[in-house]
């Protein structure tokens, strides 16, 4: 399947690299999510809390990475931002075998997450530069495709280590997590080399702490990516608290979401290569998301049975506005970020993205898990809201791209 799909792609040279690194790089992610907690609460000795908190820590640090990242990105080159990035993250992962405590825990994560941001950032302006513009997107879905299988493969091999459950066999784990990251940052160098931005003679250098309507979309896209946490956190909780479905209906209904954007996200990317019709797809998107919202509201209250077609009728309709969404945000992203400035642009747009994985846990379990059937409906409503706001925001941010053009590069 794997070389089907990097055949669908058009044979420019930056493509397979960056479907190979992005194979390795998710294969570590999947290896390392899925033995960590387990790793610090049986290993290490923290408490299932300590790391909570500590991870929590870690991905705010992450947020602050993003930006500036992605201007030195556009400042030294993306390519060498990420490999650098990439190297010294795969590094610090093994810092993990030395941890003893707390404050030794939340350093090498909040270290991680920062290297992991700028990875990112200087990633998306690699695709931008590196990618003709028509094929941004559909590179985007093939690698978020690519993505979804080397988490598969990450939880699939993690699963003999936690079979173990010794630490030398978390030990391997993690150094075959760093030894896959440094794979994935290695064969970054095989994408063409994207020529640095000159300096500018003259204005702010983080422009886009001042373009408002991009920062007004990556705030949308933020809403809208809270939906990620309904499968991960909200969905589990109300399966096991508020419904009568099997509690195996969780796992049956990840695969499901995990299969449908493997087979299905380069087709939902069609027709979003430009920010109108990106923006169409996040309307759409926030329209479907309310109708999963309402279908898992009805799991409540029903036989074993009727909750379980429920649930999996509302992982159908949010997967299908999941698909959405991501492909609506990739066109957004690159296609109204101006191209001197392309790494601060992706970087501010995954802040939004990120910020939505810090909030989204608490939230959710509080309005959906505490509320019930209201909290679904509220979420749904802001979901569609969020949505409906993108078109006149694109057609805003449209109007003010010639306030952002590059400036006149400084005098040598």
């Amino acid at each position: 399947m794997l070389s089907r799909m990097i055949n669908l792609l058009p044979a420019h040279p930056a493509t397979r690299a960056l479907v190979f690194s992005t194979l390795a790089g998710s294969t570590s992610r999947g290896l390392f999510i899925t033995i960590s907690v387990i790793f610090f609460t049986r290993s290490v000795g923290l408490s299932a809390g300590q790391v909570g908190l500590g991870l929590t820590i870690a991905a705010v640090v992450g947020l602050l990475a993003g930006v500036p990242a992605g201007h030195l990105a556009d400042r030294v080159g993306p390519r060498r931002v990420m490999v650098a990035f990439g190297l010294a993250r795969a590094a610090l992962m093994l810092g993990y075998l030395a941890v003893q405590g707390f404050t030794g825990f939340v350093l090498v994560a909040a270290g991680v997450q920062l290297l992991e941001a700028g990875f990112g950032a200087a990633n998306g302006a690699l695709i931008a530069g590196s990618i003709p513009a028509e094929d941004r997107v559909r590179t985007r879905a093939m690698l978020r495709a690519v993505t979804n299988v080397g988490w598969g493969v990450g939880a699939l091999f993690a699963g003999v280590a936690l079979k173990y459950d010794t630490r030398p066999a978390y030990v391997a784990v993690l150094v075959l997590c760093a030894g896959l990251a440094t794979l994935a940052s290695s064969l970054v160098l095989r994408v063409p080399k994207v020529a640095p931005q000159a300096r500018r003679a003259s204005g702010p250098a983080l422009i886009v702490l001042r373009d408002r309507p991009y920062l007004a979309l990556a705030a949308l896209n933020g809403v809208l990516c809270i939906h990620y946490g309904m499968l991960n956190v909200a969905v589990p909780l109300w399966v096991v608290e508020r419904t009568d479905a099997p509690t195996w209906v969780v796992a049956m209904l990840g695969l499901l979401n995990a299969t449908v954007v493997v087979l299905f996200q380069i087709r939902a990317s069609r027709g979003t290569a430009t920010a109108e019709g990106a923006a169409v797809a996040q309307r759409t998107s926030g329209l479907l998301l309310l109708g999963a919202c309402l279908l898992y509201s009805l799991a409540a209250g029903q036989t074993a049975w009727v909750a379980t077609v429920a649930l999996v009728a509302a992982a159908l309709v949010h997967v299908l506005g999941e698909l959405r969404q991501a492909a609506g945000s990739w066109g957004i992203s690159f296609d109204l970020a101006p191209d001197h400035a392309q790494g601060q642009y992706q970087g501010m747009y995954g802040t939004g993205f990120a910020l939505a994985g810090v909030v989204a846990p608490a939230l959710l379990a509080t309005v959906v898990v505490g509320w019930g059937w209201p909290g679904w409906l509220l979420f749904g409503l802001v979901f569609a809201a969020s949505g409906a706001a993108v078109p006149a925001t694109v057609r805003w941010a449209r109007r003010t791209r010639t306030q952002v053009a590059a400036p006149e590069p400084a005098l040598a």
